[in-house]
């Protein structure tokens, strides 16, 4: 929704401080300079990356227009879900949670916290590192290397569209001006037509540049930028799993460990020790 509401404001600004300067804005309208603009920059992004980058970017950009999933609500439900599972563990021993490890699906406690079970890529993080606890094998200084190298990863495959997001945009500008060169080369080879004619064809021409600043800069830039913070977003999730596991496997109660978790979380998101408190309670109860 911001997104659009953005571009609204960019185009805005743009169009209509040009028209209170007196510009007329059919002399924008160039489909000529904007096919030449978009049809080598895509080119250039299909020669540029992958297959799989191109489809990691198609993929990521439909998430653009969606709202933030990473509330207080859902670290709530993370914080309790990771008590309920660590007071099980503390109560009955690591061999009592493999069920619900093997089959988080049909795990009565895994089951109270839907927005949790439905993400894929968190409940395989903390099931896989609990399938160890319960293994017994490695010690925390292990797993905690293991944790680091796998959140570094989850990072680095979440920068490749905004790699190449922002790849585009620098190269939109220059675009820009090849398409703008295009304009003059055309102006210079019609320069017997009369003065009005020839002004409307320099006219033309700059807008290939304009075009160009306005795609790279209020457009596709944004883009990056709004997935990168999505993407540091989303790695704080599994900071936190990793920071409430790694103090239960060093011996804290499970109250202490999901304090470690919560006080990882961005201010804004982050539920006060009360208000945390009370919640676990409450659903402990039930």
């Amino acid at each position: 929704m911001f997104v659009i509401v953005g571009y609204i404001i960019v185009l805005g600004a743009v169009f209509g401080g040009f028209v209170m300067a007196g510009g007329h804005v059919a002399s924008l309208f160039q489909p000529v300079e904007l096919i030449m603009i978009g049809g080598s920059a895509l080119g250039a992004f299909f020669v540029a990356n992958s297959p799989k980058t191109v489809k990691a970017t198609l993929k990521a950009l439909p998430s653009l227009l969606k709202g933030s999933k990473f509330s207080k609500a859902l670290y709530i439900d993370l914080l309790s879900m990771l008590y309920e599972i660590l007071a099980k563990v503390r109560k009955e021993g690591l061999m009592s949670i493999e069920s619900d490890v093997e089959n988080p699906e049909a795990s009565p406690i895994f089951s109270k916290y839907p927005a949790i079970q439905h993400d894929h890529h968190a409940m395989e993080f903390m099931t896989d590192y609990l399938r160890m606890m319960v293994g017994g094998n490695l010690n925390a200084f292990e797993i905690e290397n293991l944790m680091d190298n796998e959140i570094e990863t989850h990072h680095h495959e979440g920068e490749v569209p905004i790699h190449a997001l922002s790849k585009l945009a620098d190269g939109l500008p220059a675009f820009g001006i090849v398409a703008a060169v295009m304009g003059v080369v055309h102006t210079m080879e019609s320069v017997g037509i009369p003065p009005a004619e020839l002004g409307k064809l320099i006219a033309a021409a700059l807008v290939g540049t304009f075009l160009g600043i306005l795609l790279s800069y209020g457009f596709v830039a944004p883009l990056a930028s709004l997935l990168e913070q999505k993407l540091h977003e989303s790695t704080k999730l599994f900071q936190c799993m990793k920071v409430t596991l790694l103090a239960s496997m060093n011996g804290y109660a499970p109250q202490v460990a999901v304090e470690f978790g919560r006080k990882v979380l961005y201010s804004t998101e982050r539920p006060g020790f009360s208000e945390l408190e009370d919640e676990v309670k409450s659903r402990k109860g039930k």
